[in-house]
């Protein structure tokens, strides 16, 4: 399960030469880290996109279907920190192996758990796989970057959101087909479970996960004050992510008084936004920096979400929306990326610490808005994210190359 790319020969340090062109054996490597991040969004937009159709067959309400979500969050993170120390110990490659064939194993095994109970398991289960996935491939990222010792953080996300823009168009496609979710699902995990093997063989290898020169721990540790500033730009961002996710086609349907199509489209504008300004992050970043370009995102994203929240047409909040897609869209690869470079910390450790405070930001988010609305109504509740925003453009410096020091 080892690619065996060593990665001694070309990190990202100034110390070290330029690199001369790609080897054959590092682009498949960057290829294969890509696909991977394509197949983990089209999982989770697949299962995502027959939640209603699961909602009506077990018969739940709001309430207890907010309940049983709760699980798939659980797991993710309480399986980040610990992916984080296997992925620091045994290598990034082999934690993909094993969460990714496992993942796709848990999403049909979603449809066909027989009572509320071991369906809430399934859904932990699911929720670790993916959350374990997400930290071992970003490692996998952080690593082929450095070989390549330029910006290519944002362009793995950009292939993450656009798994997840087929996996949700896919699902709506089969859905209005009639298929039900087991066949559905079933039918993507076989598909996922064939893209695995064969992209899988192609990662880096676990010597090729941290550079010579980092003598870091691989087990827990307490996050230094870098990876905490880092953790804060994340959950800002993610905060806003999950808001936009729960409640742009609520505000648009709801203060705007626009149709329910119209209003779904509140929601597309932002993801199109943000894989479009994904594909573009890293040429961005390269451009003008990271630490610069995480500022100006944040303003893009404060400025569009006041947009759409001050206007009172539907046209120009779906511009807005669209803004804080293309505000939001390079800041968490760059920060995954400074994460991986963090001084005297494994990678794999490093993006766990992160991964787990963005991902408390993108959960506590929607129902934070929820009851801000309640008190202040949903237009200056999602103020709140607006905020948050202007919040990550204080913080921006973390981004920047640093020596890392120990709270």
């Amino acid at each position: 399960m080892n690619g065996g790319i060593p990665i001694a020969e070309a990190v990202l340090d100034p110390s070290c030469p330029a690199s001369t062109p790609v080897p054959a054996r590092l682009r498949s490597a960057r290829l294969a880290v890509a696909m991977l991040f394509f197949l983990n969004g089209a999982l989770f937009a697949s299962w995502v996109s027959r939640i209603p159709a699961v909602q009506a067959m077990r018969g739940f309400g709001h309430g207890e279907l907010g309940l049983a979500l709760l699980a798939v969050a659980l797991g993710a993170v309480i399986a980040m920190p610990l992916a984080g120390v296997v992925t620091a110990r045994q290598g990034g490659d082999r934690v993909c192996w094993i969460s990714a064939l496992l993942y796709c194993a848990a999403l049909p095994a979603l449809m066909v758990a027989p009572d509320t109970m071991s369906f809430v398991v399934a859904l932990f289960l699911f929720g670790a796989f993916h959350g374990a996935l997400d930290v071992a491939m970003n490692a996998q990222a952080v690593a082929v970057e450095k070989l390549y010792r330029q910006p290519i953080m944002s362009s793995f996300h950009a292939l993450w959101s656009t798994g997840g823009l087929v996996g949700a168009a896919s699902g709506g496609l089969f859905a209005a087909q009639g298929l039900t979710p087991l066949a559905h699902l079933s039918l993507i995990a076989l598909l996922s479970v064939v893209g695995a093997v064969l992209i899988l063989p192609h990662l880096v290898g676990n010597e090729g996960e941290s550079a010579p020169s980092c003598n870091a721990p691989a087990g827990f540790s307490r996050p230094t004050c870098g990876l905490v500033a880092l953790g804060a730009v994340a959950l800002c961002i993610m905060m806003g992510e999950g808001a936009m996710a729960d409640w742009s086609a609520v505000y648009l349907r709801k203060n705007l008084q626009t149709t329910e199509g119209l209003a779904a489209a509140g929601y597309a504008a932002f993801s199109i936004a943000m894989a479009v300004g994904r594909f573009l992050g890293d040429w961005l970043s390269a451009r003008f920096g990271a630490v610069n370009l995480v500022r100006v995102s944040g303003l893009l994203a404060a400025m569009g979400l006041s947009l759409a929240l001050f206007s009172q047409e539907s046209a120009v909040a779906l511009v807005g929306f669209a803004g804080v897609g293309a505000g939001f869209a390079t800041v968490v690869p760059l920060v995954f990326s400074a994460a991986g470079r963090t001084k005297g910390v494994s990678p794999g450790v490093a993006l766990a610490s992160v991964s787990s405070l963005g991902y408390l930001g993108f959960l506590a988010g929607p129902p934070l808005i929820g009851f801000a609305a309640e008190l202040f109504g949903l237009r200056g509740a999602l103020g709140i994210i607006v905020a948050t925003s202007l919040s990550a453009v204080a913080l921006a410096p973390a981004v920047g190359r640093r020596k890392d020091s120990t709270l």
